[in-house]
């Protein structure tokens, strides 16, 4: 009977510290911060909001029609310059980095990258005719959020899921995440006040994030136009390398 307690004792005491490590940890588990990428050349944008300096770059400057990328957790989003500059042709594209990547200062949180999203938009408001948001993965959420807050012309997602608490609800069955995780992006939540064109673009082989989780997000969209395409043979970090992927969005952007 005392071996059997003191099992079960061992069992509860490991699986609430787990529990504790994720809670503790779970900001490390979602953003990965890439280092500032010192070769990369174009025109650098520096921007202020609330005392915080987020660094980025501009492709194409000068054009009526502006798209603003939001990356993946751990992308390197200067790493994609020659299929930005061949897709968005008609567009200035601009690329900044999270608050606590490369140069931007802070620490990264979804309040502190939707409320940058925000910033960012109403700069470039009188900058350009029109923007899109173009969001990668996490950037998926960012992208969601700033589509259900301010008016774009288009949105595209890629890889994109309903919520990052039901991705991680998939990956950690064993504990109640939708109670533990502070940073949801429920974008599941946002679809329904979305009445712009969407394209949404999933992996055949994603094993980042599930094709049931994109799916569902995809349902949620009510009011607006969805484009949606699944790339053969792509896995989530080769997709954009995928010709049928390249070809979709000039498809959907022009």
């Amino acid at each position: 009977m005392q071996t059997m307690t003191f099992i079960v004792v061992a069992a509860v005491t490991l699986y609430l510290a787990a529990g504790g490590w994720l809670y503790v940890r779970q900001r490390k588990l979602i953003y990965y911060p890439v280092a500032h990428d010192g070769a990369f050349a174009a025109e650098t944008i520096r921007l202020d909001h609330d005392g915080v300096e987020l660094h980025g770059w501009v492709l194409n400057p000068g054009l009526d029609k502006a798209v603003v990328y939001f990356g993946g957790n751990s992308e390197m989003i200067t790493h994609r310059r020659e299929f930005f500059e061949d897709v968005f042709r008609e567009h200035s594209v601009y690329l900044f980095n999270y608050r606590g990547y490369g140069l931007s200062h802070g620490s990264p949180s979804e309040a502190a990258l939707c409320t940058d999203a925000l910033a960012i938009y109403d700069w470039l408001s009188a900058r350009h005719a029109s923007i899109s948001a173009y969001g990668r993965s996490l950037g998926s959420g960012v992208s969601v959020y700033l589509a259900a807050h301010r008016p774009l012309e288009k949105l595209l997602l890629l890889t994109p899921y309903d919520s990052v608490a039901e991705v991680a609800r998939r990956l950690y069955p064993i504990f109640p995440v939708r109670w533990l995780i502070r940073d949801r992006f429920d974008s599941a939540a946002l679809a329904s006040r979305i009445e712009v064109p969407v394209m949404i673009a999933s992996a055949e082989f994603d094993r980042e994030i599930p094709l049931a989780n994109t799916l569902a997000l995809r349902a949620r969209f009510k009011r607006a136009p969805v484009k949606y395409v699944e790339i053969a043979g792509a896995a989530h970090n080769d997709i954009v390398d995928f010709p049928a992927y390249r070809d979709a969005v000039k498809e959907f952007v022009c």
